[in-house]
């Protein structure tokens, strides 16, 4: 896994975009996967800023979700969907029907990991995916404890997980299950990058890189990816 620091969030921000423009001018058809988090904010901001000056297009680019929450009910438009749409999709000129994501509110969720396992096997694979990492140690929604070896799959979501989750809606919100990207697609992808920012992420950092493979902390499992990146700012990388 090769680690790169960067002085600040700023910078983080940029050169993350950088690579993933890279991946999307070497093929313009690439498959992309990003996280719905606050980190990956900048590198959003700065992808949109490339599309706007015509740095690089995602026209042709498949999206594939990475996670969604399962059965918000009437918070459904606070997901994880609509976060990237608001903050990614609708400003960087992405076709719509590229697009594959998870439904946590369909009523056959196993349909729906189906559908999206397909939507990947046909169109080539995860060219890259953008993740974070939970304060548990979860990618995606593979939870602490979780099988290592799966695609798509249905989750109990982790107490740390039903806890964090909430600053991402506006009144608190029963979270309990979730949908996911499972470690098989990860480690099949072609370019993984795992992006924290910040002091609270350094304890995180440290143990990413001083722990075993463990199904007890699955961000670890990245460090076998044979093209992963762990991109950290200054203040994460102070461990």
């Amino acid at each position: 896994m090769n680690k790169i620091v960067y002085p600040d969030y700023q910078t983080l921000s940029v050169e993350t975009a950088r690579l993933i423009a890279q991946v999307v001018e070497n093929k313009p058809d690439a498959m992309l996967c990003f996280p719905a988090g606050e980190t990956s904010l900048g590198t959003f901001a700065e992808l949109v800023n490339m599309h706007e000056t015509g740095k690089v297009s995602f026209e042709r680019c498949k999206i594939v979700g990475l996670d969604e929450w399962v059965q918000l009910g009437v918070m459904q438009k606070e997901n994880c969907y609509h976060f990237l749409k608001k903050h990614l999709f609708d400003l960087i000129g992405t076709t719509p029907g590229n697009f594959c994501f998870f439904n946590g509110e369909a009523p056959d969720l196993e349909n729906e990991c189906s559908r999206t396992d397909e939507f990947i096997k046909t169109n080539g694979g995860i060219d890259l995916m953008l993740l974070g990492v939970g304060m548990n140690g979860h990618i995606g929604l593979n939870e602490p404890g979780a099988p290592m070896d799966t695609y798509s799959h249905i989750v109990e979501l982790d107490d740390v997980t039903r806890i964090v989750g909430q600053k991402y809606f506006t009144k608190k919100t029963g979270l309990s299950r979730g949908i996911t990207l499972g470690m098989n697609h990860i480690m099949e992808a072609g370019t993984v990058i795992l992006q924290l920012s910040g002091q609270k992420k350094s304890p995180l950092v440290r143990r990413l890189l001083e722990t075993e493979l463990s199904r007890e902390f699955p961000a670890s499992m990245v460090k076998q990816h044979p093209n992963a990146y762990l991109l950290l700012d200054i203040e994460a990388a102070q461990y």
